[in-house]
């Protein structure tokens, strides 16, 4: 959707707050979820992504009266890590209150953020969290003294140590802290500190001891043969074990994008496991650069996702829109005439990308940065340049080799968001464009997002199964035989 650029500044622009977020993905079919199950999490997640887009969208009651719009409306970090404290406090989903458990029964947590422009340390991430109830806030925190950190002129935070503490005066100029040290940053910010057994939910604690059981079993089976062991108890062929994170990806009225990524990490991993979720360029990316013409012009070559084609959906109130509209400026009604690239036309390009799956696969492809590579230095649409990454046989999937299918290795789903903002020799903003992204290989992954129009929608496996169709043939997912896996 098109905006005019502000009169007063010919390089100014406004754009249209969008947002997607994740809740995992893996080996989720319709028999692991079940009729119940699939209603939660599908009422789940348009419940949130429909909170926090209202939360983008709506001025704060300080600053009805002030004279710039862009200050009346939330930024993309704040909208984006709002709504992953709304997954992370849903015990559906891995992170937080709901995290899976360790192999030692310890719940471990690790969150991210990271943004196109506008901070000093644009990404930054934490791990090892045992006491933190939103890890996303502590990620958010330490990406906000970022400059003050870097430059060594932040206020020196109340750091008593003793008792073996460690000393931190600071997150100084550090991107991604484990541990004790981030637990203490945690407290020294104000954050919200709970016991480990706010943590706990029976459901994820039986995953965790029925898949320590099953391994225990197959391996003596596998060992009774004389076939050499190979099972694990982080992945089942037959059960959803989570492995995945929680994300969101917005965009702010400014143009700013921001990735926030929140999660317990793989059911029964090592205690002391690092995964993807907290490094800069493996399970989350952010960035902004600019580009001579306008190489990825629907006008020219643009095919749109078909895994966000309509389907069931919620849509926002006319009271809400009309509030939005308030505080936007009034989209142009026509599409422009671009020029030739040769007319002296630049083009600017945002995109942000979370990631969710086999987090020790997205590390051996850097599997969000390569999205990010593909699309800047191909100059193609950020669309295409995801699917190749997390789509059916893409470098993720690639990555499992001849052990895809078996363990869970490479499989995953990205989501994102592109902004691309087009402007004439002068600088004036002829065109603006913004893509809702995602991608995955596996059998499912939990995701919503709010289109242009304000709609929301909710899906876990592709459009054709979550509407019209079964996971293994014709029907509707109200036939029995749907969540059974029989073909109808």
């Amino acid at each position: 959707m098109e905006y005019k650029p502000q009169p007063s500044s010919p390089t100014r622009v406004q754009v249209q707050p969008r947002l997607i977020i994740h809740g995992g993905a893996g080996n989720i079919t319709p028999a692991s979820l079940g009729p119940e199950r699939y209603v939660a999490y599908r009422s789940s997640l348009l419940t949130i992504v429909s909170k926090a887009h209202t939360y983008l969208t709506t001025p704060t009651q300080s600053n009805y009266n002030s004279p710039s719009s862009s200050s009346k409306l939330p930024s993309a970090l704040e909208a984006a890590t709002y709504a992953v404290t709304l997954l992370e406090d849903n015990p559906l989903f891995n992170s937080g209150h709901g995290a899976v458990f360790t192999r030692d029964g310890i719940n471990e947590l690790e969150a991210s953020v990271m943004v196109s422009r506008g901070q000093a340390k644009r990404g930054v991430g934490v791990t090892g969290l045992r006491h933190v109830r939103n890890p996303i806030l502590l990620a958010k925190k330490v990406l906000e003294h970022g400059k003050d950190d870097l430059l060594g002129r932040g206020k020196k935070l109340d750091n008593n140590t003793g008792d073996g503490e460690p000393d931190v005066p600071s997150a100084q100029g550090h991107t991604l802290i484990h541990g004790p040290t981030a637990e203490k940053l945690a407290r020294q910010y104000g954050l919200e500190m709970v016991d480990p057994s706010y943590f706990f939910t029976q459901k994820r604690w039986d995953e965790h001891v029925r898949a320590l059981e099953r391994e225990k079993r197959e391996q003596q089976d596998l060992l009774g043969a004389g076939t050499a062991s190979g099972v694990s108890a982080t992945w089942s062929k037959d059960e959803y074990l989570p492995q995945g994170t929680v994300g969101a990806v917005a965009l702010d009225v400014e143009g700013v994008i921001c990735v926030a990524t929140s999660t317990g990490g793989m059911t029964n991993k090592l205690t002391g496991r690092i995964g993807d979720t907290p490094v800069v360029g493996a399970g989350f990316w952010a960035e902004e650069w600019t580009e001579e013409g306008d190489p990825t012009s629907p006008h020219k070559n643009g095919s749109r996702n078909p895994l966000y084609s309509p389907g069931p959906a919620v849509v926002l109130s006319d009271a809400l829109k009309r509030l939005i509209a308030d505080c936007l400026p009034s989209p142009f009604l026509y599409t422009p005439t671009l020029q030739d690239s040769s007319g002296g036309l630049t083009t600017t390009r945002s995109i942000g990308v979370s990631g969710t799956g086999n987090g020790d696969s997205f590390f051996r492809v850097s599997a969000a940065r390569t999205v990010g590579a593909i699309a800047r230095y191909s100059s193609l649409p950020s669309v295409v340049a995801l699917t190749k990454v997390a789509g059916p046989s893409g470098e993720l999937q690639k990555s499992a080799d001849d052990r895809w299918g078996k363990a869970g290795e490479g499989e995953g789903g990205i989501i994102g968001l592109e902004l691309v903002v087009v402007r004439d020799a002068s600088g004036n903003v002829v065109e603006t464009r913004s893509d809702i992204l995602q991608d995955y290989n596996c059998g499912g992954m939990f995701r919503a997002w709010i289109d242009e129009e304000g709609v929301a929608y909710a899906r876990i496996f592709r459009k054709d199964q979550d509407i019209s169709s079964s996971y293994v043939g014709e029907g509707r997912p109200e036939d029995p035989r749907f969540w059974s896996g029989e073909k109808i």
